[in-house]
């Protein structure tokens, strides 16, 4: 067995065809190929499965009973394989508590910093707190005013009602025989005191009356043991002028205000503790800074930040309604809330045939937070023609949908209520998630939650500049190193523009994949097989020299880097490719080209070593389209760190979104863009960013937006059902002589329904067979054969081909096969256009790749009747696909662009963006940096703005006449 090298003999998982391969160890290894040939069966199903389950094996059995079992993965052998680690995209957390500072374990390293060194302060008047000794107390006291004359107090009663009868004839009888009360100190005569029971009243004892002086140190501290102790730790010491006056007017007086302190006053506490407020705090502990642990976390939203409450845009999803046409989403049905909607918009001088937009804002905050005590008239007309009228003291909608909600009885109405509430920060911490006096603790002058706010590189610099003194110093030091080192790890990844509290959910998958890179470098394991599912996903140009640094930073630790990429620059860096195919599905599976990257660009027979080369390229459009049919306006857009920015889409074109990660091309596209048309044309209520308008909404008839989700969540699915061509082969076969004269319809055919179908397998195929100690096992269903049908449904043919011989036909198969039937060519048409002619027609959905899930939606509009004012919305659509992948991806949207469509993208690919119509560029930075159009235009003007990094990249594109 060679010790350097990684030898798998006889791979067979998926569609590889018994492969054979060497990789060698310690070295940045890319597996590339077309989307569909092999190269995630290769790297995470056969390398990563087999090294966890060997280390799982490695385990005692006791241990193993909670890990589950590991199926061995479809191989002969496999030698110099390390524990694997996988670090992919599919595992982000979607728990709202887990940040990217909990992820990422920065904000453990927080809590312990603030926990050791950092100064609490009173979370209403920021004094500093400080539990301080006597001795402390007297010094800092003598320091006040030397020499000047001070009258030592006990504040014994702060901003309370009563009478204190008691209180004031104990001070009595313990000798006391002065007492400041509401600001005027009183003798002591040993007469009843009543004081108005009714008003806040502040009492502090005389103690003793001195002068600031060293020779009266001892009479002080005898002084501020006895205050001390009458006022739970506290003694209030009042400065004199030289004639024993006080310098100003007294503090804490009985006018009802919180209390303070008045000219010359200063509080001291022996406890950790605001003298003045009484916000005490224990000594901190790092638990006290954790928003999931009681200690320290918000009381009413216990550490979320959040609470979900009716969101008002969420009720009107479409402000170019009046309330005559059902702007108010929840009421415009019915007969009630209509009425009682146009009543209150009358009584505030108004009518409900203005567009909810053009209203006047007080009559839209009449109509949504309602008008307390006044009385509104209501003509009702009732649901049988009678007239009436009444006065209602009108609540708004945002409380009637509350209500409604709260008094809903049935899952169907709370459900559909539940649509119109949106998560809002917590009124009580504002979203920051701690507990006032936590929040009150500071590191040179930040917050903890201050300090989350910053974006990596802000965070980084804020503690590189960080000085401690003393013992501090000590403490902090090896804390700030690892936080130091950690925000590098971040940055160096291309993530310096991410906060610390963004939550792990609204990450991508490449910024989540990321994330745990930098995790993993933070580790510092050597000796680790990792596995990466394209790290470059979501990644600027300009931040791909950072990442591959750190890639090969986790290979010089002495840890093998296998990753599954189709990054040009990322495949150059390698030390070893291994390139799969040569085709996709059934025709890959297949080790094409295996060496360094020169051995790779010299290969015969393998595309990527094609591109590479410059053998085959993705040619620059001759012309750039200018329809001249007018633009979509997005005005004003302001969602998370959009600047009023102003998207301007010409209708008729394939226009790129682009810019550096975090510059806002999700905030403005999918956050604000996206559900604003999705409310306006298609009819949803779907939460928007903020934004003022929305212009040319008129021209587009539907909006649809194609992603990378799995068309379907079950082995039912699969692509000849999504695009609706099994019902066509399902009426085909209903429609011959046999079935005719067996009586069987299409629903005969379905292997969803009882009828047609194997009953044993349920239309299946296999049965799930229970192994307990064992992983479940597939078998093909032994009555059917694996076929689906029942045997009188298999006895139906059509051109000699049963039901089940036609769902494991391949596309291309198939073409040839239905060349004769219009309707069911046209559809297969467009799957083989979109390169999908390899897959099968009943391959299951869930065995599709991202890339080839999207081109069966893309299929599935193309062969639709084009009307040509569809919009269509893809985010980053080329991500999983090989060069090849995305020459076929660009024909066919020009295919939807040529027919009229307008084709919004946002990518970083720089062979879609320089084959654009139109590039709007955001930046120039990430983050509070970002959030700005830097340039708009075609791909040639773009090139000629030197503050946009994306015209940088271009620029050079467009010089070497394309790849």
């Amino acid at each position: 067995m060679s010790q350097n090298a990684i030898v798998i003999k006889g791979a067979r998982e998926h569609n590889l065809k018994n492969i054979d391969l060497t990789i060698p160890r310690d070295k940045l290894v890319v597996i590339t190929g077309l989307s569909g040939s092999g190269k995630s069966s290769l790297a995470f199903d056969t390398m990563y499965a087999e090294g966890q389950r060997r280390y799982v094996e490695s385990l005692s059995s006791y241990a193993r009973m909670f890990l589950g079992q590991m199926s061995k993965p479809d191989l002969d052998s496999i030698d110099g394989l390390s524990p694997a680690v996988s670090i992919d995209q599919k595992t982000t957390s979607r728990n709202p508590r887990s940040t990217v500072g909990t992820t990422t374990e920065i904000y453990d390293y927080l809590r312990l910093l603030f926990a050791r060194v950092g100064i609490p302060h009173c979370p209403e008047c920021g004094r500093v707190i400080k539990s301080q000794t006597t001795d402390q107390v007297t010094d800092d006291i003598l320091a006040l005013a030397p020499d000047a004359k001070a009258i030592l107090m006990a504040p014994v009663v702060t901003g309370r009602k009563g009478e204190f009868t008691k209180l004031i004839a104990d001070l009595q009888k313990e000798g006391f025989s002065r007492v400041r009360i509401d600001g005027e100190i009183v003798r002591l005569t040993g007469e009843p005191m009543v004081l108005n029971k009714k008003i806040k009243h502040f009492i502090d004892v005389v103690v003793d009356r001195v002068t600031l002086k060293e020779s009266a140190r001892s009479r002080v501290a005898q002084a501020v043991e006895l205050a001390t102790g009458l006022a739970e730790g506290r003694v209030l010491v009042q400065v004199l002028d030289e004639a024993g006056n006080p310098l100003g007017e007294a503090g804490g007086t009985s006018s009802g205000a919180t209390g303070g302190l008045g000219e010359g006053e200063h509080l001291f506490s022996l406890a950790l503790a605001c003298p003045e407020h009484g916000h005490s705090i224990d000594e901190l502990q790092p638990r006290d800074f954790s928003f999931n642990a009681p200690y320290g976390a918000c009381p009413d939203c216990l550490g979320i930040g959040s609470r979900e409450e009716v969101d008002p845009s969420l009720l009107v999803p479409d402000p170019s309604l009046t309330l005559a046409q059902g702007a108010i989403a929840p009421f415009k049905s019915g007969n009630y809330y209509p009425q009682v909607l146009r009543a209150v918009a009358r009584h505030m001088g108004s009518g409900d045939d203005v567009p909810w937009e053009d209203m006047p804002p007080k009559v839209q905050r009449a109509i949504m937070h309602g008008l307390g005590n006044q009385k509104v008239r209501v003509d009702y007309v009732t649901v049988d023609g009678r007239e009436t009228y009444w006065f209602i003291e009108w609540e708004g909608v945002l409380e009637a949908v509350r209500r409604k909600y709260a008094e809903a009885q049935s899952d169907t109405a709370r459900e559909k209520l539940a649509s119109y509430f949106a998560t809002i920060p917590c009124a009580t911490c504002q979203g920051r998630r701690l507990k006032p006096e936590i929040l009150a603790v500071t590191v040179s002058d930040k917050s903890i939650y201050e300090v989350t706010q910053l974006s990596a590189a802000d965070s980084l610099a804020f503690f590189q500049g960080l000085s401690f003194t003393g013992a501090d110093e000590a403490i902090a030091g090896p804390i700030v190193k690892e936080i130091v080192a950690r925000l590098k790890f971040l940055v160096d990844v291309g993530l310096d523009y991410l906060t610390l509290e963004r939550a792990t959910a609204t990450l991508s998958g490449g910024e989540a994949q990321r994330i745990r890179l930098a995790t993993q470098i933070g580790a510092g394991l050597m000796g680790v097989l990792y596995i990466l599912d394209e790290p470059s996903i979501g990644l600027h140009q300009r931040d791909n020299e950072r990442l591959i640094a750190t890639l090969e930073h986790l290979r010089d630790l002495g840890n093998t880097v296998v990753v599954v990429e189709h990054d040009e620059d990322t495949i150059r860096a390698a030390d070893f490719v291994v390139d799969m195919g040569p085709g996709a599905g059934e025709h890959g599976g297949q080790v094409v080209a295996a060496g360094t990257p020169a051995q790779i660009v010299k290969a015969k027979g393998s595309l990527t070593a094609d591109y590479l080369s410059g053998r085959r390229t993705i040619p620059v459009p001759e012309s750039r389209r200018s329809p001249g049919r007018g633009e979509l306006q997005l005005i004003g857009a302001s969602e998370n760190n959009l600047q009023n920015v102003t998207l301007s889409v010409p209708f008729g074109t394939m226009t790129v979104v682009t810019g550096v990660s975090g510059s806002g091309k999700s905030s403005l596209v999918t956050d604000t863009l996206a559900p604003a048309l999705a409310n306006r044309v298609n009819h949803a209520h779907r939460r928007t960013g903020a934004y003022r308008k929305l212009v040319g909404v008129d021209k587009i008839d539907k909006v649809i937006n194609i992603d990378q989700s799995p068309i379907g969540r079950t082995p039912r699915s699969n692509p000849a059902t999504y695009i609706g061509l099994w019902d066509d082969i399902r009426q085909l076969f209903a429609s011959t002589q046999e079935s005719k004269a067996r009586g069987f319809g299409p629903g005969r055919f379905s292997f969803n329904v009882g009828g047609g179908r194997c009953e044993a397998c349920k239309g299946d195929g296999q049965i799930k067979i229970e192994m307990h100690f064992l992983p479940d096992i597939y078998v093909p269903c032994e009555v059917c054969g694996g076929k689906r049908y029942n045997r009188e449904t298999l006895q139906v043919t059509y051109r000699g081909k049963n039901i089940s011989d036609v769902l494991d036909m391949t596309v291309d198969d198939a073409l040839s096969f239905f060349e004769n039937i219009p309707g069911i060519k046209r559809k297969l048409q467009t799957l083989h256009d979109v390169g999908l002619g390899y897959i099968r027609l009943g391959q299951p959905a869930t065995t599709l790749s991202g890339g080839e899930a999207q081109r069966v939606k893309l299929a599935s509009e193309l062969q639709k009747r084009q009307t040509g004012k569809t919009f269509y919305i893809l985010d980053e659509p080329t991500t999983g696909l090989h060069f090849e992948d995305v020459r076929q991806l660009l024909e066919v949207l020009q295919r939807l662009v040529d027919a009229g469509n307008t084709v919004l993208v946002i990518e970083h690919n720089l062979d879609v963006v320089k084959s654009a119509d139109w590039i709007v560029d955001l930046g120039p930075g990430g983050g509070e940096r970002g959030g700005r159009i830097v340039a708009q235009g075609t791909p040639e003007e773009v090139a000629r703005v030197d503050a946009s990094y994306t015209g940088q990249f271009v620029a050079r594109m467009l010089a070497a006449g394309g790849r």
